[in-house]
């Protein structure tokens, strides 16, 4: 691969990243760490690893064929396309203003927004996120991501690595064979299945860096090769898993043994938590660092989640009516797109409102957006997984004999802990 051509397919790989390091990272792996020291660092792991091969298809199924992955699961089955349609759209809304309801709060942290009220602030994220994408689209989209995803993992990683030589405020490494109170009970399985559900994001994400490379590759006007699409899947992916470890770290060397209050309270003491684990690892001058920081990460994931949800819808009501192929091109989609834009941010809009008026707080509020996102992982690890083996695929690209295998393992790991948790929250198994 030559290095210019490499450097211009890199994009939507760390767009994908923008969109991975936010509520799992923030808050689900801090809170892992914090309550149960190094206990799920396998849970964490294993979930990355099974999630790969089906995030991996988008960009693999566009690279090998030219269609974006929407259109192919249209020709590999119609009800393909409606199905996904729907969860996008029940999702998108929720998503969207669960990661900018984040992003709110911790702008809490900064002096002279201390008393200002998180949801008015997470509005008003939503709108800032809402004029970048209409003035400056897939570019501005695509250049201020990469600088906030290196700006946070070069930030996280300093505090992990500060941590590391300063060592654990408590015997954290007695967690890597056994914790009190265990994670493994039924009743953690209300955290269980957050964790995974956006570890490192949901399933359905599987098209968005299809459709982003199309976007890409009129940006740069060069086409990436199989190869090259894979690498920038593999150095976002890279990325997630990385961060991902970082805020293991960050909780279980800072909080340990006392994480059990971790989201207890509001949203705002949640935030003020959460950047008390950086002050720690770094000194308090760090605040002045890493509240840019952390905020910049939920601010990439509200400003991908803005694009992604409404490009996929945009191009799939294309793809339905047989008015164009879906892959984000100007003209009629790009006017659809737009429209999408405003419609998820007047949605997410209200939905925050609601939120407030309801008082659901930070941890119903996202952690409800990260279980649907689990519960729907087998539905979407299916069609992903069937339409990349499909003939739509040239021989060669299509998963071989150990990946098919690996990809029905995580069929039924997903669909496992599915069915456990409509055991338990919905026909009460295990309750006393």
């Amino acid at each position: 691969m030559a290095s210019s051509s490499l450097r211009r397919s890199i994009g939507p790989g760390i767009l994908l990243a923008g969109a991975c390091i936010g509520g799992s990272h923030l808050m689900s792996s801090t809170t892992a760490g914090a309550r149960f020291g190094f206990a799920l660092v396998g849970l964490i792991l294993l979930t990355n690893l099974v999630k790969y091969p089906f995030l991996r298809v988008g960009t693999r199924f566009t690279a090998a064929t030219g269609l974006s992955l929407l259109e192919g699961f249209q020709r590999r089955n119609p009800a393909y396309l409606p199905l996904y349609l729907l969860v996008s759209l029940v999702t998108g809304t929720a998503t969207i203003a669960a990661v900018s309801f984040v992003a709110g709060l911790l702008l809490t942290n900064v002096p002279g927004l201390t008393g200002q009220d998180p949801y008015g602030l997470s509005i008003a994220v939503l709108v800032v996120c809402g004029l970048v994408w209409l003035l400056g689209h897939y570019r501005a989209l695509d250049r201020l991501s990469k600088l906030l995803v290196v700006l946070l993992t070069l930030l996280t990683g300093m505090a992990a690595a500060s941590l590391l030589i300063r060592g654990p405020v408590g015997d954290v490494a007695a967690s890597w064979m056994s914790t009190d109170p265990s994670p493994w009970t039924l009743a953690n399985l209300a955290f269980l299945i957050p964790l995974m559900g956006w570890m490192p994001g949901p399933v359905e994400m599987c098209v968005w860096p299809s459709l982003w490379m199309f976007s890409r590759a009129r940006d740069t006007e060069h086409t990436a090769t199989p190869k090259e699409a894979e690498f920038d899947f593999n150095l976002g992916y890279g990325i997630t898993v990385l961060t991902a470890m970082f805020f293991v770290i960050l909780g279980s060397y800072t909080m340990y043994g006392s994480g059990d209050g971790m989201l207890a309270g509001s949203g705002v003491s949640f935030a003020q938590k959460l950047i008390k684990l950086y002050t720690a690892a770094m000194g308090g001058w760090a605040a002045w660092v890493i509240i840019p920081a952390a905020f910049s990460a939920m601010f990439s994931t509200t400003l991908t989640c803005l694009d992604a949800y409404p490009r996929s819808i945009a191009a799939i009501q294309g793809l339905l009516r047989q008015s164009d192929s879906g892959d984000s091109a100007p003209g009629p989609l790009q006017r659809r797109f737009d429209i999408w834009v405003v419609v998820h941010l007047l949605a997410a809009v209200v939905a925050l409102v609601v939120a407030k008026g309801g008082g659901i707080g930070v941890k119903d509020f996202v952690f409800g957006a990260m279980t649907g996102s689990f519960l729907t992982a087998p539905l979407f690890a299916w069609m992903a997984m069937d339409t990349i083996n499909s003939s739509l695929v040239p021989q060669e690209h299509r998963y071989g004999p150990l990946t098919r295998a690996f990809c029905w393992f995580g069929l039924v790991f997903f669909s496992g802990f599915s069915l456990l948790f409509i055991a338990r929250f919905f026909l009460g198994l295990g309750a006393a």
